[in-house]
C-alpha cells in the first residue's frame, strides 16, 4: 500500500474506535469485555474525553436525559437524575480509569479520510495531529465510528440579514467564549430548545435582563431533580448496582408507555404537558408562549429540573417573545412584525449542524463514497461499506442506551466473523429488497427538528422494512438487535463458507 512521503508506517489494531465521549468510551468498555484479547485505539480530534461534556462550556450545560439511562447499564450511576457536564465528566473519567481504557486513546487525532482495500480486509485511516499538523496513519480490520452526529468545532447559526450591523456581540453556546461578560447586560437569547432552557435560569439572575426569543415554542417537563425510587432505596441501603438497575427499569417503563401514549392519544399527552407548565407560569402564559405548533414528541422533549426556567420568567429576570427575526440592527434586531429588541450580547442558540460519520472522506477500493447513496442496515451499517459501524442513539430516549446494545452486536458480529474465519462482512439488500422505495433518514412527519431537516439530503437512505431502517424505538430494539441472523442473506462475508448456522455464535 503506497504511503504519503508526509505519512510514517501506520500502526495497526484490530479495531479502530473513532470518538472518546460517551459512545466511544462506552463501546470501548463492551468490546474489552465481549471481545477480548483484539487490539483497539480510540482517535479523538478533542483535547481529551467527553465529547459533547468537553466542548459545551456554556453556563449552566446539563443533560437532557435522566442519568439512569444516560449513563452505561454496567455502571451506577448515584447523583441527580438531571446532572451536570462536570458530575458526567467524572463519571466518564472513572469508567476510563477503572477499566485501564487512557492507554488506548489518542487525544488530539483528527481524522481526516479512511481507505478501505479489499484485497487486504484493511481500512487505512488518515489523521492530522492537532499539536503539529503531523500526518499519521493506521490500518484496523473495523472502523466503530462513535463520533456523534454533530459538528464540534461550531454550531449553527442562520444568516439573518446585515448581522454585520450590530455593534454588540453575538455567540453561539457551543463556542461559550471564556471572556464573556454578561453581568448587569442586556440579553437577548434566540431558541426555544434544551439548550436555551439551560442558559437563561443559569444566567438570568446576573442579567440587567433577558429575552428569550422562541420562533416556535418547545414541550417542556417540569419537576423535582431527583428521583422518589432511587431515593427510597438508598434509604435502604439497598446495593448501587440494584438501585441503578432497578430505577432503569422503572425509567424505561414509564417512558416507553409515555412514547407509545404520545403518538396513540397524541392531544391528551400534550393538555397534560402544558397543565406542568402552567403549574408554573399559568394557563395565560402558557397559552401564548408555551403552547407547541407540534404533537408531542415530534421533537425531543426536554426536563426542566425543578422548573427553573419557568421561575426565572415569574420572577421577572426573563420575558419571552414569539416571533421571528427579519433584520439585525445596531442595536439588536427588528422582528417580522416590526418590534425593536436592543440587546448588548445577542445568544444563538439555533441548534448545531450535522456530521455524517464524522465527516471523513470515505474511499472503497480507490471510489469514493458518498454516505447519501447508501442505504443503513437498522441505522447502524451501510451497504458499500465494510467492516464499518455507525453509533447514532435515540431521539426519544437515552442516546447512550443505543451504545450498549449496539455494542452488544458489534462484539457477537465481530466474534462471529472470527469463528467462520471472516475478515470482512458487508450489508446488502435481498433480493425482495432490491425495489423498495429509497426513503430519508427519518419520516419528516415523524420527526422534524431542524438540524435534521437542513441536513436530510446528506444522511444515508432507509428503506420500508423495518431492516433498513434507524426505527427509533428502543423498546423494540433491545430484544429485535440480539435475535439478528448474523448468517441472513442481508450479511456478506469474505470466507465462501455457504452456510454457518451450525458455528457457535458468541453470546452478547
Amino acid at each position: 500500500m503506497a504511503l504519503s512521503s508526509e505519512t510514517a508506517a501506520p500502526e495497526h489494531f484490530d479495531v479502530l474506535i473513532v470518538g472518546a465521549g460517551i459512545s466511544g468510551i462506552g463501546s470501548a468498555y463492551h468490546l474489552q469485555q465481549q471481545s477480548p484479547g483484539r487490539s483497539f485505539v480510540i482517535l479523538d480530534a478533542l483535547e481529551g474525553f467527553g465529547g459533547t461534556w468537553l466542548t459545551h462550556r456554556y453556563p449552566g450545560i446539563r443533560s437532557d436525559s435522566d442519568l439512569y439511562t444516560f449513563g452505561y447499564r454496567f455502571k451506577p450511576w448515584t447523583g441527580d437524575p438531571i446532572a451536570s457536564a462536570e458530575a458526567i465528566q467524572n463519571y466518564l473519567g472513572e469508567v476510563i480509569e477503572e477499566n485501564d481504557l487512557a492507554r488506548h486513546i489518542r487525544y488530539g487525532h483528527k481524522i481526516t479520510q479512511a481507505e478501505w482495500s479489499s484485497q487486504e480486509n484493511l481500512w487505512t485511516v488518515t489523521a492530522v495531529r492537532t499539536d503539529t499538523d503531523e500526518k499519521v496513519s493506521f490500518t484496523a480490520g473495523f472502523l466503530w465510528m462513535c463520533q456523534g452526529y454533530y459538528r464540534h468545532a461550531e454550531g449553527y447559526t442562520p444568516d439573518w440579514p446585515n448581522m454585520d450591523a450590530y455593534k454588540g456581540r453575538v455567540v453561539h453556546p457551543q463556542t461559550w467564549p471564556e471572556d464573556l461578560d454578561y453581568k448587569g447586560k442586556r440579553v437577548l437569547l434566540v431558541g426555544s430548545g434544551a439548550t436555551a432552557a439551560t442558559l437563561l435560569p443559569a444566567i438570568a439572575p446576573e442579567c440587567a435582563h433577558i429575552t428569550l426569543l422562541q420562533r416556535s415554542p418547545t414541550y417542556f417537563i417540569p419537576g423535582r431533580n431527583a428521583n422518589d425510587l432511587a431515593d427510597q432505596l438508598r434509604s435502604l441501603e439497598v446495593d448501587p448496582a440494584w438501585i441503578h438497575e432497578i430505577t432503569r427499569r422503572r425509567i424505561l417503563k414509564d417512558q416507553d408507555d409515555f412514547t407509545r401514549r404520545a403518538f396513540e392519544e397524541p392531544h391528551v399527552v400534550k393538555q397534560e404537558l402544558l397543565a406542568g407548565v402552567s403549574a408554573f407560569v399559568g394557563p395565560e402564559a402558557t397559552e401564548k408562549h408555551f403552547t407547541p405548533r407540534y404533537l408531542p414528541w415530534r421533537q425531543r422533549i426536554a426536563f426542566v429540573p425543578d422548573g427553573d426556567l419557568f421561575k426565572s420568567v415569574t420572577a421577572g429576570q426573563a420575558s419571552i417573545v414569539d416571533g421571528e427575526i427579519e433584520t439585525f440592527t445596531e442595536s439588536g434586531v427588528r422582528l417580522k412584525t416590526g418590534e425593536l429588541l436592543d440587546a448588548d450580547i445577542i445568544i444563538t442558540a439555533t441548534g448545531f449542524n450535522i456530521s455524517v460519520l464524522g465527516d471523513i472522506a470515505f474511499t472503497v477500493d480507490g471510489e469514493r463514497v458518498d454516505p447519501a447513496e447508501t442505504v443503513t442496515y437498522r441505522g447502524l451499517m451501510f451497504t458499500g461499506l465494510p467492516n464499518l459501524v455507525w453509533v447514532f442513539g435515540y431521539f426519544r430516549a437515552s442516546w447512550t442506551l443505543r451504545v450498549d446494545i449496539v455494542a452488544d452486536f458489534v462484539c457477537r458480529l465481530l466474534n462471529h466473523m472470527q469463528a467462520r474465519g471472516a475478515e470482512k462482512v458487508e450489508v446488502t439488500l435481498r433480493p425482495q429488497d432490491r425495489d423498495m422505495p429509497r426513503l430519508p433518514w427519518v419520516d419528516p412527519e415523524n420527526f422534524n427538528p431542524g438540524y435534521l431537516l437542513r441536513s436530510m439530503d446528506l444522511m444515508p437512505r432507509r428503506g420500508d422494512k423495518p431492516e433498513w431502517q434507524h426505527t427509533q424505538d428502543y423498546w423494540a430494539e433491545r430484544t429485535a438487535l440480539p435475535a439478528v441472523d448474523l448468517d441472513g442473506p442481508e450479511f456478506l462475508y469474505d470466507d465462501g463458507v455457504a452456510d454457518t448456522r451450525s458455528l457457535p455464535s458468541a453470546a452478547a
